[in-house]
């Protein structure tokens, strides 16, 4: 057989934490799956080198009970794989805020239901409430952290500046501000991650976890899914499926898959630590650590220049974010 390069390391902010460059995300995955195939998966990423997994809980009242981070703790086990072999990431939802008692409660039900007494790594979801304190927050993470219950923390597309305001929150109270920014970021959402806002934040240390790199599988090259999709911003969405088949012709022209040069590209970003996908079958995992091989080949400054035509928020979005 031939040996294959274990995936690439890097640190995350400022953090204890070495994360691999790529995340195995379980949104709408493991409870699409036979549960031998997922075991499989699992046990294929870790002898890779895939190191972070995100195991957040997608489920809230009024919506159908999901499963996918229950499974995930019966297929690691199943794998062979111990605890201290990967990290985890968790979400954490602001609309289940609860002044008195913070995330504590909400924490400590995901990770019963992982079976794990403890989160690497946890990423509050996006800020859509005006009633918070972000003193209270940074503070409560901080307890969580001395509690040993969490090792670094994160957000998930915030603005620029309340994530500054969080840095400069966490440096006041003389301790761990936020280690890593969950941001979409793909070859048609550049605006964000790629503005003056965030550089300056790049520049204090911060990282990037890219996220919906595939766009829900159009950047894959589909041009139809019967997958949810996540948001939206800039009302884009018909653009990028518009630019499918060019992008498509462009990765065939690199001797790629479409899915291969979505992935490269997130990796050209100086900032990014970990980017973090969905697969469904050992052999899409497979196929998709060839960008790797593509990165190194082609070069991320090339890459670069050669996505431009397929940047869709350009000049549309707002690079501060939400």
């Amino acid at each position: 057989m031939t040996s294959v390069s274990p995936v690439p390391r890097r640190r995350i902010g400022t953090s204890e934490l070495e994360t691999s460059v790529f995340a195995l995300g379980s949104w709408h995955v493991y409870d699409r799956m036979h549960f031998e195939d997922t075991v499989a998966l699992l046990r294929t990423a870790i002898d890779r080198g895939i190191t972070l997994f995100d195991v957040g809980v997608y489920a809230a009242p009024g919506f159908p009970p999901a499963f996918t981070d229950v499974l995930f703790s019966a297929a690691i086990r199943a794998a062979g794989v111990a605890r201290d072999e990967y990290l985890l990431s968790e979400k954490l939802w602001l609309e289940g805020w609860d002044a008195a008692t913070g995330f504590r409660a909400q924490l400590e039900a995901a990770l019963f239901r992982v079976d794990s007494p403890n989160a690497d790594l946890v990423i509050l979801g996006d800020l859509r409430r005006d009633d918070l304190e972000l003193r209270d927050i940074v503070l409560n993470l901080a307890s969580l952290r001395d509690a040993g219950l969490i090792r670094a923390w994160g957000v998930n597309n915030w603005s620029a500046g309340n994530v500054q305001r969080l840095i400069d929150i966490a440096s006041e109270e003389g301790v761990e501000g936020p280690a890593i920014a969950q941001l979409k970021y793909s070859v048609s959402r550049r605006s964000i991650p790629d503005g003056a806002p965030f550089a300056k934040l790049w520049e204090q240390g911060l990282s990037m976890q890219a996220s919906d790199v595939m766009e829900g599988g159009y950047l894959a090259g589909k041009i139809t899914t019967d997958r949810e999709v996540g948001r939206d911003p800039g009302g884009i969405r018909q653009r990028i499926i518009d630019d499918v088949p060019g992008f498509v012709a462009l990765a065939e022209e690199l001797g790629a898959t479409p899915a291969q040069l979505a992935i490269a590209f997130t990796l050209t970003h100086p900032a990014t630590a970990t980017t973090l996908f969905g697969a469904s079958s050992v052999a899409q995992l497979e196929a998709n650590l060839g960008s790797l091989e593509l990165l190194g080949r082609i070069g991320a400054e090339t890459i670069r220049e050669r996505v431009t035509p397929f940047w869709a928020d350009r000049d549309v979005v707002d690079p501060e974010g939400p």
